[in-house]
């Protein structure tokens, strides 16, 4: 069954920030929103995306949950403060349920996991309300999740080793043997 999406032909206002800290992306998925005929705004911290946001609250944006300056999470709610209708997708390369639930909250409508392309988002942002999104063309691998989660534990320990080995329940070699290789595809 196809997922209903809102058309953007009719919609006065298709203002959309995006917040990225990773340049190439944030022009390519830019541009790729821009020829879909949304007015596009790029902001690179949380910084410059609430003063963007006080500025001119967007009806649509996608934010990067880890940004260098901050969290994402702060511009959803500042965006949600201010325009509450905005329609708000979070992207992330550390996606779990916790910060998925935090996202939702906070009034954000998705969370895709990155490498999310144009197309994905386009259906994120356009997506009726209540409609589930499809699945991914081609998600993460296990392993890919695997790393993924062991990283974001061994991040929120402040990259202590022996801190993240006991709390994944790891031998302390297994995980700096994990952390040294390269993220699977």
């Amino acid at each position: 069954m196809a997922n209903e999406l809102i058309s953007l032909e009719t919609l006065e206002d298709r203002s959309l920030l995006i917040v990225d800290d990773d340049a190439p992306f944030r022009t390519r998925l830019g541009r790729a929103m821009e020829s879909r005929g949304f007015d596009v705004c790029v902001a690179e911290s949380v910084t410059a995306a609430k003063a963007e946001v006080d500025r001119a609250a967007p009806a649509f944006a996608v934010v990067d949950l880890r940004l260098e300056d901050g969290n994402g999470l702060d511009v959803v709610e500042r965006i949600q403060g201010i325009r509450p209708d905005a329609r708000v997708v979070i992207l992330t390369g550390y996606g779990n349920i916790t910060t998925a639930v935090a996202a939702v909250k906070r009034g954000a409508i998705d969370y895709l996991a990155k490498p999310a392309d144009a197309d994905d988002v386009e259906a994120a942002l356009l997506s009726a309300t209540g409609d589930l999104p499809p699945p991914p063309e081609n998600p993460m691998s296990a392993d890919r999740v695997r790393w993924e989660h062991i990283q974001r534990v061994y991040e929120l320990c402040g990259k202590n080793v022996s801190e993240t080995a006991r709390r994944l329940n790891m031998h302390r070699r297994t995980l700096q043997r994990i952390l040294a290789k390269r993220a699977p595809r």
